[in-house]
């Protein structure tokens, strides 16, 4: 009975989430060219191993952003990439970078040279890399897969016919 009832006013209605346009496949290969510009451009105060490391990384980046075009980037490609572009890596230059000349190939405490510590942070971040277009690799495998299935299930006979 509506006599009983109280008004309320309605419920808020809340808009769809919008994406983050940081997150898109542009943005994504315009982030990857920024740290290609930073490498290239501290060619000559990186070491060759370095700079050779630092665009494997970048390709494998770009590899990652161009299996959008077959299908939407899952979430964690896209933190991954967009970390890698505008954190690890040229964090990991840049300190480097940082470092007085005559010191990069003094040991530290850790016993390592800050030389060997940035091909060391490089190697760590092309494994993880390698990891994530190995997932988005899998996933399209995965996907064609279950295509495939769907398909036989649908243009098969069935098992119900007599």
């Amino acid at each position: 009975m509506p006599w009983f009832r109280r008004s309320s006013p309605a419920p808020p209605v809340v808009p769809p989430p919008q994406d983050d346009p940081a997150d898109s496949p542009e943005a994504l290969r315009t982030a990857i060219w920024d740290v290609v510009r930073l490498v290239n451009a501290s060619a000559g105060r990186l070491p060759l191993a370095a700079v050779v490391e630092a665009r494997r990384i970048t390709d494998v980046l770009s590899d990652i952003v161009a299996t959008s075009e077959a299908r939407p980037l899952d979430i964690q490609a896209v933190l991954s990439v967009r970390a890698t572009t505008t954190d690890y890596l040229p964090t990991t230059v840049r300190t480097y970078l940082a470092v007085d000349e005559s010191l990069v190939d003094v040991p530290r405490a850790s016993g390592r040279t800050p030389r060997e510590s940035l091909m060391e942070q490089l190697d760590a971040l092309e494994g993880a890399a390698l990891a994530v277009l190995q997932a988005s690799r899998q996933q399209d495998v995965d996907g064609l897969l279950t295509q495939g299935a769907f398909l036989r299930t649908k243009f098969s006979r069935s098992d119900l016919e007599i």
